[in-house]
């Protein structure tokens, strides 16, 4: 049923599903989703709009998506997700360019977009399609990482549902997607390093912290490839898309959170009051972050001063690679946005560039 539905919602677009269509989705769910909860987890997906609750966290499938993280026979991490879910993208772009039933309206991109587009995500995918280029489509599908065999894995392919026709938006959804699992692979590498620091466990921290970096960079590679999105199509489907937005990222905030504790203008900014839970999140006594772990062992004369310098390196190495990353996410969307709103009712550019100003480890540079 869930390969049907979604089939259809991919030919006319969620925004446009009948209300017959989910009338009959609703009684699906009434009757049987507390029985399955991946069959709950996609109707409350795909029924966010219909049921006025329709946010980043429905749009992108993401109830779905931590399920099959959550199996322990899948045996997936955020990261491995993440090259699944690009590796998707990658399989949908070749299929559609060979012939795949799309009709013309929904405008493939040209062979240059093309190429370019698939050049960046195979670089994404990185080692297990090692050396071919991108441009031989031959057998790149075929050597192309898929999810593991499970009964859990089979809802995979039913967590995309576009809410318009256009070609572009499947491959924005899964990006987007990404991103969630990479930000869920870096809060997970910053938890973990907060547990090492308090143990006195220097090693094991700095270990944590560059991994967070360099899933950053992974995160870098995923603006190339969105931006070879064709701003007109982008336009176009985001008008059906308002009420989500990337600011509702709750797993990029628990990772912010995790590094410091927010200002309180950014703390009372629509940052985190779009994200409630993360934001009540940030007033738990027990919430330890980098920056308290800092403190605490600085007063405690925890490390020599070598250690000291390796720990200050590590932390700016990943602020730095932060700003980067943010001064990217600001230079795509002047492209796409230009002077419009935010899709989740910000100003758009300017909040972003507002953003850029922001820092992790705001406390320890005025240290």
């Amino acid at each position: 049923m869930a390969r049907v539905v979604t089939e259809h919602v991919r030919q006319t677009g969620k925004h446009f599903l009948s209300e017959r269509m989910l009338t009959e989705l609703s009684s699906i769910r009434s009757r049987h989703s507390m029985h399955c909860s991946f069959l709950d987890a996609f109707l409350e997906c795909l029924l966010d709009k219909h049921e006025g609750r329709y946010w980043n966290r429905t749009y992108l499938a993401l109830p779905l998506l931590e399920l099959l993280l959550d199996d322990q026979q899948s045996e997936l991490s955020p990261d491995r997700l993440s090259t699944l879910l690009v590796s998707d993208a990658i399989r949908f772009e070749v299929e559609t360019a060979g012939g795949s039933p799309e009709p013309p309206s929904r405008g493939r991109p040209d062979p240059v977009t093309l190429r370019k587009r698939l050049r960046h995500a195979v670089r994404f995918v990185g080692d297990e399609l090692s050396g071919p280029d991108a441009a031989d489509l031959a057998d790149l599908v075929d050597r192309l990482p898929r999810p593991p065999t499970t009964a859990a894995c089979r809802w995979f392919d039913v967590t995309v549902h576009p809410v318009y026709v256009l070609h572009d938006e499947y491959f924005f959804i899964r990006l987007l997607q990404t991103h969630e699992m990479l930000f869920t692979a870096i809060s997970t590498d910053i938890r973990t390093a907060i547990g090492a620091l308090r143990d006195g466990k220097l090693e094991a921290g700095l270990e944590r912290i560059h991994h967070a970096t360099a899933v950053f960079e992974r995160a870098a590679i995923l603006f190339r490839i969105i931006a070879t999105m064709r701003a007109d199509q982008f336009s176009t489907f985001r008008k059906f898309t308002q009420g989500a937005s990337a600011i509702q990222s709750e797993q990029y905030k628990r990772f912010e959170i995790l590094c410091g504790r927010p200002s309180a203008p950014r703390l009372h900014s629509a940052a985190f009051t779009s994200v409630p839970a993360v934001r009540d999140e940030v007033e738990k006594a027990a919430r330890d972050t980098v920056t308290q772990a800092y403190l605490d062992l600085r007063g405690a004369g925890a490390f020599g001063q070598a250690e000291w310098d390796l720990l200050d390196a590590a932390l700016s190495g990943l602020e730095a690679r932060h700003q980067r990353w943010k001064s990217t996410h600001r230079s795509i969307a002047v492209r796409m946005l230009g002077d419009a709103h935010g899709s989740g009712y910000t100003d758009g550019v300017p909040y972003l560039t507002e953003c850029v100003e922001n820092r992790l480890f705001w406390q320890l540079s005025a240290r």
